[in-house]
């Protein structure tokens, strides 16, 4: 796992290069290394994990590759994630990238031509812009911060070439199985899924999971402990307001019998903590901000056992767990539409928080159910195995096909619990108006309703955050904040 930045075809001081790797130091700061190239300037990070050590930076001579991120195609022990990379570069040119298995951003850098490029669902960011003959990159946008005023991110499944401009292309799609029941889809779904995870925990760099105590993380933790019986667990909870995912978390641990760590977050820790929030979430998205307290915390406290663990974020998006969001819409097509935009806009949403929040401790994350092949299967699933009408209980149950396909592995009750908003589960949001209403308030918020860029502010505590946000990145960087609204 490495955070990546560099400028080409513009001349550049080796200190200015330093200082574009000090912003995202907290990405991969055991190894940080220069490389610098005839017409312009590359700056790459390494994070070395528990047990081995990820390069961020494969060849001598060009073609250059950079990567964040993570690829689980079949390497041969010689190579690094980057020299496969680079190697099937060499033979197939950007036809390599629809063969990519994994969550990352890249960069190659080819004598004629610089490409930059994002896996389809975009866990792992690249921000970017080019103005004035250069192009300028990096994992996240402060580092871009002395020689561009405005930035763009790179929309999942496309690439950005120096000759060729944003193009989309075909990301990996494996074949996945077919199903005549809901029986066979459940049972099909276990085995990917459990695949899923092993092949993340192969190299033996995971050593926990970050448990919510929701549906979704209580399935990774006992699938983990399944391949790993020491695995360690870990959650957070609001002191004052302890949050009801908690409880659910500690029946898990209990459960599986494995350790568990918690942490308290007190009122002053959400209070320090919002300046920083907004800096290294790069966002005034009053929901990113909230959500990320949870994640920061829990991430520092786990940077005290290991720095690789697994999370269960992307099963919401996948299996229906936004079905509140879908159940008044009567039309099944326009239903799917909503679906596979609620994928879509993820990278700016749950999956901005997951990599800010876990990568501002320097704790690398890896996400099974956004596997490849999951997430192929779950395009196969129609919606009312998703969201299950249960004729017993005169509800609907989100998320049904995942319950059913892993009953076995859960006790009872969460596995039929249900979800809870992210925040909300932990605790944080019971807080976050108390804790900045001396910033800011209605008055203030009817005076000043929208941003720079016209952006609508939604409450008093994101025009706080707006604010907080500007005195960090200019009126160009709100180009970042994409809002959670499937239906536009």
């Amino acid at each position: 796992m490495s955070a990546i930045t560099g400028i080409i075809g513009k001349k550049v001081e080796r200190n200015q290069l330093e200082n574009m790797l000090k912003r995202i130091h907290h990405r991969g700061p055991d190894n940080s290394f220069v490389y610098e190239l005839e017409k312009g300037g590359v700056a790459a990070g390494e994070l070395k994990l528990s047990r081995r050590s990820t390069s961020a930076v494969s060849g001598k001579e060009k073609p250059i590759v950079m990567m964040d991120g993570d690829i689980y195609n079949s390497l041969n022990g010689s190579q690094s994630n980057v020299e496969y990379i680079r190697n099937l570069y060499l033979k197939e040119g950007k036809k390599c990238l629809s063969r990519l298995q994994g969550s990352f951003s890249l960069a190659i850098i080819d004598e004629e031509e610089t490409l930059l490029a994002r896996d389809s669902v975009g866990a792992r960011p690249m921000i970017y812009q080019y103005q004035d003959g250069f192009l300028c990159f990096g994992s996240e946008a402060k580092t871009l911060l002395d020689f561009v005023s405005s930035v763009e991110e790179l929309t999942p499944g496309h690439y950005y070439s120096t000759k060729e401009g944003l193009q989309k292309f075909e990301g990996y799609t494996p074949e996945v199985p077919d199903f005549d029941s809901p029986e066979e889809a459940a049972q099909i779904l276990e085995e990917l899924m459990v695949k899923a995870v092993k092949k993340r925990m192969k190299d033996g760099a995971v050593e926990g999971v970050s448990l919510s105590g929701g549906l979704d993380s209580s399935l990774i933790s006992s699938v983990a402990k399944s391949i790993n019986p020491n695995i360690k667990l870990f959650s957070t909870t609001i002191k004052r307001y302890p949050s009801k995912d908690i409880k659910f978390a500690k029946q898990m641990a209990e459960y599986l019998g494995l350790e568990h760590y918690i942490y308290q977050i007190t009122e002053n820790d959400i209070k320090n903590l919002i300046p920083k929030a907004v800096w290294y979430m790069e966002t005034f998205d009053e929901d990113c901000v909230s959500g990320a307290i949870a994640n920061f915390y829990t991430s520092r406290m786990i940077s005290n056992f290991t720095n690789c663990i697994l999370v269960g974020e992307g099963a919401d998006e996948l299996f229906g767990g936004y079905f509140r969001e879908l159940k008044d819409i009567p039309d099944p097509q326009e239903k799917e539409r909503i679906a596979d935009k609620l994928v879509f806009i993820a990278y700016n949403t749950a999956l901005r928080r997951l990599d800010r929040g876990w990568l501002s401790n320097s704790v690398n994350y890896r996400t099974p159910y956004l596997d490849p092949e999951v997430v192929a299967f779950s395009k196969k699933i129609p919606m009312d195995l998703k969201v299950h009408y249960d004729k017993e209980k005169a509800q609907s149950v989100e998320k049904w096909i995942l319950r059913k396909a892993f009953s076995k592995w859960l006790p009872d009750e969460i596995a039929n619990r249900p979800k809870l908003r992210f925040a909300g589960g932990t605790g944080v949001d019971d807080l976050m108006d108390e804790l900045t209403a001396d910033k800011v308030s209605k008055e203030d918020l009817k005076k000043h309703p929208k941003t720079a860029a016209n952006h609508e502010l939604s409450s008093p505590k994101e025009l706080y955050y707006y604010r907080l946000f500007r005195e960090k990145y200019p009126e160009g960087y709100e180009s970042l904040i994409v809002r959670w609204d499937p239906f536009k």
